[in-house]
Parts: C-alpha cells; sequence; structure tokens
C-alpha cells in the first residue's frame, strides 16, 4: 500500500508577517490518535504550561511491571477515547516516553467523587463523556462541552498561567471543581512522594507536589485563583501517613486551610447563584509558591479570559508568520501544523524574575537569558535546532545557554542528554548536543566558543556514559558490554566531527586533532563483506548469527542495520564508499524504500510501527530522516524528491 510522507512542495519564504491568520492554518487534532503522542489543548509558543484534557489514566507500571498501553499515553490524550479525566498543566509533545500531567482540574455538580472512574465505567468517578463534535481546538485555545455535566469548558494559557473558564448550566444546583494531585501521566503508585496544599483566602490557593517518576525529583509550584469566592472545601486522603506529628490532631477533610499528604484530591465548592460562569487561573514554578504567584500576577491577573485567549492567538499568529507559504489547504494544515509543533518543547522554566530550579536542585537567577528546558536532544538535534538557528535564533541562544548552565550544575559536567524540569533522565544515546551547539556556534549565535568547547569535551569523556570509556580506548563500543553499540559507535563518531568542527572555529588545534581522530570511529563498525554497518565484540570479532532486518537484539536502539548504516552524515563520500561504491549504495537505498519490512522484525521495539514505514525505510523514527536525502550524493539525485513525495 503506498503510503504518503510528504504530500507537498510549497513555496516557501522567510520573512515579514502575512496578514492572513496562520491559526487558522493549523490543525492541534493531528497526531493525537495512535502514537502521535501530540496534545490538542492549549498553549503558547515555548510555555511552561501546557494545559489539556487527560482522557485516561493509563499507569506506566504495576508493581514495578510495565504496562504497554501507558505508551498510548504520553501526551495524556486519545482521539479515540470518549471521556475526559480532567484538564492537566504540564504535557509533552511528541515524545517516545513519558512523565507529567501535573496539577489536574475538573470542574463538576451533583455527588461528590472523589475517584476518576475508568474508561469504562466512567460514572464511577469524576470524569465525564464528551463528543468530539463539541471539540474546538487551535493555537492558544482549546473548548469542549462535558457531557455529563453541562459544562462547557474553555481553556488558554499565558507563559506560565492556565487560564479556565467553565461556564456550568444554570439548573446546577452545586459547582465544584476537583484538584486531583494523584493524577500523572506515566503515573505509578508511589510516583507522589508529597503534596501540600494552603488556601490563603476564599479565591486563592497555592500548593506544590513532589514526584518521582522519568524526571527523579520533580517540584511543580501552583498558585491558583478563583473569580469568585470558595464557599466550602474538602479532600480526601488515599494513602496513610504513618507520622503525623502534631497534625494527627486537626481534621483535615474538611475547611482545613493545610492539607498535606502523598494522596490527595481536593475540592472546592463555589455558589451557583453568583454566576454560571467561573474563572480559574493556575500558575506554575519550578521555585516556588512565591514564584507562582508573581507569575500569576504578572502574567494574568486583571486580564479575563477573552483578552487571554486573544493574546495567545496573537502570539501564535505572529511565530507561525515567521514562514509564508503558497499550497492547497491540506500543504498548509501540514506545515503549519507541524510548524506549531515545534514550538511547544522545549519550554521555559524561569519565573518572570529570572529565578529557576537547576540541575543541581539549588536556585538559580537568569541575568541574562531565559532558561529553558525539556530537551529530548536525541529527537531534536538533527532537525528543530538547525531550524531555530534560521527562522528563531534568540530562542536558541537560550536553549544553548541553558544546556551550558545545565552542564556547570552537573556533577557529572555533561551537557544535556534528555532531560526536563530540572533532571536529567539520561534517556536514549550519544552527547548530542554537542551537534546542537556546534551548529549555534556555526551559524554565528553569541555564545563564548571556548565555554563551548569546554563542555563539549567535558561530555564526551565521561567514561562510565554508555562505553564512552570503551568508544574511547578502542574506537567502537562493544556488544558485549552494550546492547546498543552499534549505533552507539555510529552517533558518538558524528558527536565528535561536530566537537572537531567547533574546535577549528575556536581556534583549539590540539582538541581538533583529536576529534578528527575520533570522527572517523564509525569505519570500525562497517563491516565491507556486507556493505552495512554491524557491531563488534570486545575481542574485534563481529556479531555472529547477524540480522540486517531485526531491530531488536542487533546491536541497534530503536532500528536495523538496514536503516542505521546510513548514518555517518559528517563523511557521505566514505560511507558510499564502505558500501561498495555508487553503484551498490543507490541500490541499497532503492531496496530500502521498495522492500517489504515484515512486522516480525519490529514487534519487539514500540517505537517502530508499521504506520511510520515506507518499504524498510522507517520514517516514523529519528534515525532515519535523512536517508532520503543521501542521492543527492549520487548520480540519481532525483529519487530524493521522489521518495519525500511518496
Amino acid at each position: 500500500m503506498k503510503k504518503t510522507i510528504l504530500l507537498f512542495s510549497a513555496l516557501l519564504t522567510f520573512g515579514n508577517l502575512s496578514a492572513q491568520d496562520k491559526t487558522a492554518l493549523v490543525n492541534p487534532i493531528i497526531g493525537t490518535n495512535g502514537m502521535g503522542h501530540t496534545f490538542p489543548g492549549a498553549c503558547v509558543p515555548f510555555g511552561l504550561v501546557q494545559l489539556s484534557p487527560d482522557t485516561d489514566t493509563i499507569p506506566h507500571n504495576v508493581d514495578g511491571k510495565y504496562q504497554p498501553r501507558a505508551y498510548e499515553y504520553c501526551a495524556g490524550y486519545q482521539h479515540k477515547d470518549s471521556s475526559i479525566v480532567g484538564f492537566s498543566h504540564t504535557h509533552f509533545s511528541g515524545t517516545g516516553h513519558s512523565d507529567l500531567g501535573d496539577i489536574l482540574i475538573m470542574p463538576v455538580t451533583g455527588e461528590l467523587k472523589l475517584n476518576p472512574g475508568t474508561a469504562t465505567n466512567p460514572d464511577g468517578g469524576y470524569r465525564s463523556r464528551f463528543s468530539h463534535d463539541t471539540e474546538i481546538s487551535r493555537p492558544g485555545y482549546y473548548e469542549v462541552m462535558l457531557a455529563d455535566y453541562g459544562i462547557k469548558a474553555q481553556l488558554t494559557t499565558t507563559k506560565r498561567v492556565g487560564v479556565h473558564k467553565y461556564t456550568f448550566p444554570k439548573e446546577a444546583k452545586n459547582q465544584r471543581v476537583i484538584l486531583d494531585m494523584i493524577h500523572g501521566i506515566y503515573n505509578y503508585d508511589g510516583k507522589v512522594l508529597w503534596t501540600n496544599i494552603r488556601v490563603e483566602n476564599d479565591t486563592l490557593v497555592t500548593g506544590y507536589r513532589i514526584t518521582n517518576g522519568w524526571a527523579r525529583t520533580n517540584y511543580t509550584y501552583f498558585a491558583m485563583s478563583f473569580s469568585k469566592p470558595v464557599v466550602h472545601y474538602g479532600c480526601e486522603e488515599k494513602a496513610k501517613v504513618n507520622y503525623r506529628g502534631g497534625y494527627g490532631k486537626f481534621n483535615m477533610k474538611e475547611n482545613f486551610p493545610d492539607i498535606g499528604g502523598r494522596k490527595i484530591v481536593a475540592y472546592f465548592d463555589f455558589d451557583p447563584a453568583i454566576s454560571e460562569d467561573l474563572e480559574v487561573k493556575v500558575a506554575l514554578s519550578g521555585v516556588s509558591t512565591d514564584g507562582a504567584l508573581k507569575n500569576l500576577r504578572t502574567e494574568a491577573s486583571g486580564y479575563s479570559f477573552d483578552q487571554l485567549a486573544a493574546r495567545a492567538g496573537e502570539t501564535w499568529n505572529k511565530e507561525l508568520s515567521v514562514i509564508e507559504a503558497n499550497g492547497t489547504d491540506d500543504q498548509l494544515a501540514m506545515l503549519y501544523t507541524s510548524l506549531y509543533h515545534t514550538m511547544i518543547n522545549p519550554c521555559v522554566y524561569t519565573d518572570v524574575d529570572g529565578q529557576y530550579r537547576g540541575l543541581d536542585h539549588n536556585i538559580h537567577k537568569a541575568d541574562d537569558f531565559t532558561n529553558y528546558t525539556v530537551f529530548s536532544v536525541w529527537d531534536t538535534y538533527r532537525a528543530l535546532h538547525p531550524l531555530f538557528n534560521i527562522i528563531n535564533r534568540q530562542v536558541n541562544t537560550d536553549i544553548a545557554r541553558s544546556m551550558l548552565k545545565h552542564c556547570e550544575q552537573s556533577v557529572h559536567k555533561a551537557l544535556p542528554i534528555w532531560s526536563h524540569m530540572a533532571n536529567e533522565n539520561w534517556c536514549m544515546i550519544g552527547y548530542h548536543s554537542v551537534s546542537v551547539l556546534a551548529d549555534a556556534v556555526a551559524k554565528g549565535l553569541p555564545l563564548d566558543k571556548e565555554e563551548v568547547l569546554k563542555a563539549m569535551v567535558s561530555s564526551s569523556t565521561i567514561p562510565y556514559l554508555d562505553g564512552t570509556g570503551e568508544y574511547m580506548e578502542k574506537g567502537y563500543v562493544a556488544l558485549d558490554h552494550n546492547g546498543s553499540a552499534a549505533s552507539l559507535t555510529l552517533e558518538y563518531a558524528y558527536d565528535d566531527w561536530t566537537i572537531y568542527h567547533t574546535a577549528l572555529l575556536a581556534g583549539n588545534r590540539s582538541v581538533a586533532d583529536t576529534y578528527k581522530k575520533r570522527a572517523v570511529n564509525y569505519e570500525n563498525v562497517f563491516d565491507t563483506n556486507i556493505g552495512y554497518a554491524r557491531p563488534r565484540y570486545a575481542d574485534g570479532r563481529w556479531k555472529e548469527n547477524f540480522n540486517l532486518l531485526s531491530t531488536h537484539g542487533e546491536g541497534f536502539i530503536e532500528g536495523n542495520a538496514l536503516n542505521y548504516s546510513f548514518y555517518v552524515p559528517q563523511d557521505v563520500n566514505n560511507m558510499i564508499r564502505l558500501m561498495g561504491g555508487e553503484k551498490s549504495f543507490v541500490s541499497k537505498l532503492d531496496s530500502l524504500f521498495t522492500m517489504h519490512l515484515p512486522a516480525e522484525f519490529f514487534a519487539q521495539t514500540e517505537d517502530v510501527t508499521e504506520e511510520g514505514l515506507l518499504g524498510g525505510y522507517v520514517h516514523g523514527n529519528e534515525p532515519s530522516h535523512h536517508i532520503p536525502f543521501l542521492y543527492a550524493w549520487t548520480s540519481q539525485p532525483w529519487k530524493t524528491q521522489y521518495w519525500q513525495r511518496e
């Protein structure tokens, strides 16, 4: 079956803004079904808050056993679902693992229910059914009707504040907001280490929660304001705290203003006679509740929901207008929705006063830059950051400086591998922040070359990081020591080339010479007898019983030799030689796109799926994205355009 990867070749220009509303060309629903891992809710470009509906609560693990269905909910939302649990304030977009889903709010009426219920039994909890017919999703705005309660929910955001507007039915006898401090994406029993809720007055609540998830220690502080007074509130504590000290003398269940525990679900009641509408503003901070309050007052106080929603739309239109394009409606929707998705993560992780939580969990001040977080670098170094160097140089300058501060605060003196919310989670391979920084330096971003080079060298010489010590000693990572050995060697060699290039620009010949030699280490995992990359053992032997097609157990992470062998972007001409010359190279490329890859060869790799395949070419995962462009190094460059259009 023919699959469409890129539909169009639009005329693109970069420059002045157009009068056309670019937000009308974006469809945030794209990617929300299956394994797209996107969300439909509201955010602004690079905002800390991504306010969006979560449609189920599949745990990451039960008693330590991974639950595969959790992978569907990396962004908290699946379009196929028919009920909404609530609206949480932090989400990843497009990632292959997950966390977050912090500070979930759900408006309800009727009987008090303090558990979320299930997809098969929504009536057993506070969740609500909904219809996609009532959903409106556009950049900076989301709307849905919660069918079980007759409540219209509208969402928008600023950079650090989630803004809710709930319109309750006229006949509702009560109005209530649930605050679920247990809920989370990739949740598990015990993820929430501690929760605190302070009812400061009848329109202001502050608090925090500390979680132990993909981010090992994640502090999320909040300040929440209501547009009308709370008339009654309470909570349910769903986990026993063995030592309470003097707090044991209080009844925390009702109208107690200092709530603490590991598993807390709270509720706040409002008088329906005052008005049908309730606006809730929730500011976040990684620093403190005081920081969250400053964020709330600076960005959202004194503004109505409609004013903030209009501002969010205007902000998106300005950012999206950096590219002008002509094409069909579908082509433009694809382009601008993709551009929209590039501006969600990384995100700001600095309060309005410049304070932020660093990797060392101390509080730092960003005096001359904005600190960012969510660095899924293995996913983004290839295309996202080079794009930013063209269309958003200031953001990428701040990202680069954030990465350098990350390295400075790291006990390993390492640049980000995959980090978020002041935590390094060490996911995926390579030390690819060096590539991000190398491109930034090469493109003239205002960075100190010596500082950059120092961070690059320290990040690439950590002996206990994914076989780096062995790589420095042998020139490759051995399969008997690391299951991703061949892909590690290929990716390290590319990273080393970027360090070599930066050393030249910095005028450091000694470092340049060292990394020039390391940059050709990819040759050590190329078996010229078969014309493909192949892992080898510590004693130098090639892997036995080697399977070119399998994505599992063959020395390549989330891929196979058939795709990964083309990963020598720093030296394509020599790669062509190692693969048998141009004729053989073109034949291998042609075969990759036209063959059939049976499902048995990727069944154990959740990041490789059938809908992401074109023949044996894995467009659905990052290591292959450059492959169609390799025809440009051959006598048949037109095939790049051909396969890009298939």
